[in-house]
């Protein structure tokens, strides 16, 4: 599978992250058939630049918002999903478990 294949599939799965929950780069890499490929899912997000592709709700599997220096604006992750009612307290998203949306068992 090209990159670009695989960057599509991710911006396919990401689109359907519902309103106001988060799942993990790795939860989609696993969905994908692609386990060892987190990073490489980080890395199609982050060439994302779409509007319809909430990169937003993709964090790492603490909770981490790792991804946050790739949207402009300082704080714009976390503003982001604030708006959607995820409680952010130092860049660490606030009952993980509970609002985490994982692709393999949703979909």
């Amino acid at each position: 599978m090209s990159d670009t294949g695989f960057f599509e599939k991710v911006y396919q799965v990401t689109a359907l992250i519902p309103y106001g929950r988060v799942t993990s780069y790795g939860a989609i890499a696993n969905y994908l058939g692609a386990s060892r490929s987190a990073r490489m899912v980080g890395w199609a997000l982050n060439n994302s630049n779409k509007a319809e592709v909430p990169a937003h709700r993709v964090v790492n599997r603490k909770g981490l918002l790792t991804g946050k220096h790739h949207f402009k604006g300082s704080n714009l992750m976390q503003q982001l999903l604030e708006s959607e009612g995820v409680v952010v307290v130092d860049n660490q998203i606030q009952d993980f478990d509970e609002i985490f949306w994982d692709p393999g068992k949703e979909l």
